[in-house]
């Protein structure tokens, strides 16, 4: 017979401490703990179905509700930017065919500007060149009396000795000299001895008859003209050729016949 049998309630203190000691160890523990955590989840699992259940079945309609609200309210703002592009475009087109007209006037009227301006120009500058003709001509002219006494003092004067041959050469130094710078300025002298007269270069002085010279020849140049380029400084004072007196009378006679022979028919 065992220690235990006799002692019955030993035997069950003994048991109840090892359930107490096996319950108190890691092991036993961890995996109680597990369990309810387990079953935490699955519970908390069910709950979210639930609730997405509940909320799938409310949510289309509040969506669809929601969503055309708010298209309606961008179709709104776009339709009020559209707008408000299209003024400003419409503004900006205004403003754009103002500029092209405006641009048209001012290209208008500069150019009209510069075929005034251009037109002034020329006009002055022909106004000068006339103005610059006019006061070297009236220069010119005050100086043509020395020239012309340079020429007398040629022709008349006779050196008889080598003092005044000395001085006939000095003068005539100057005179050539003087000469030259009328030339340079464009003065040139007139030689119309030979060639028939004309009104525009000639002043006929003298009308003298002669069988040497065709009618109206100049014969002599009495005083010199000069040209300033194409412009007459002075006229040359000259002697004409007239018929002589015999191709007068002959010419008298021809008209007295053809006088009377009008005057029989």
């Amino acid at each position: 017979m065992s220690e235990t049998d006799n002692y019955p309630d030993l035997e069950k203190e003994t048991d109840i401490v090892n359930n107490e000691e096996f319950l108190s160890t890691p092991e036993a523990t961890n995996e109680d703990d597990s369990t309810v955590l387990e079953t935490d989840f699955e519970s908390a699992q069910t709950v979210d179905e639930s609730n997405q259940d509940i909320m799938g079945k409310d949510s289309p309609e509040g969506e669809t509700e929601n969503t055309d609200s708010d298209n309606n309210v961008i179709d709104e703002v776009t339709q009020t930017q559209i707008t408000s592009l299209e003024k400003e475009i419409a503004s900006l087109k205004t403003q754009l065919e103002t500029q092209k007209t405006q641009t048209k006037d001012f290209k208008d009227q500069f150019l009209r500007l510069t075929a005034d301006f251009e037109n002034f120009r020329r006009r002055t500058s022909k106004e000068k060149e006339e103005l610059e003709q006019i006061i070297k001509k009236k220069t010119i002219n005050e100086l043509l009396p020395v020239v012309d006494n340079f020429e007398r003092a040629r022709t008349q004067i006779k050196p008889a000795n080598d003092g005044e041959m000395t001085i006939h050469k000095s003068y005539q130094g100057v005179y050539k000299t003087f000469v030259d710078s009328l030339k340079k300025i464009g003065v040139s002298a007139m030689r119309p001895e030979g060639e028939l007269f004309d009104p525009n270069y000639h002043e006929a002085m003298l009308r003298e008859p002669t069988k040497e010279y065709p009618e109206g020849t100049v014969i002599e140049q009495l005083v010199r003209g000069y040209l300033l380029n194409d412009i007459v400084l002075r006229h040359a004072m000259v002697k004409v050729a007239a018929p002589s007196e015999e191709e007068s009378e002959t010419e008298f006679m021809d008209t007295d016949e053809n006088i009377s022979e009008a005057k029989q028919s």
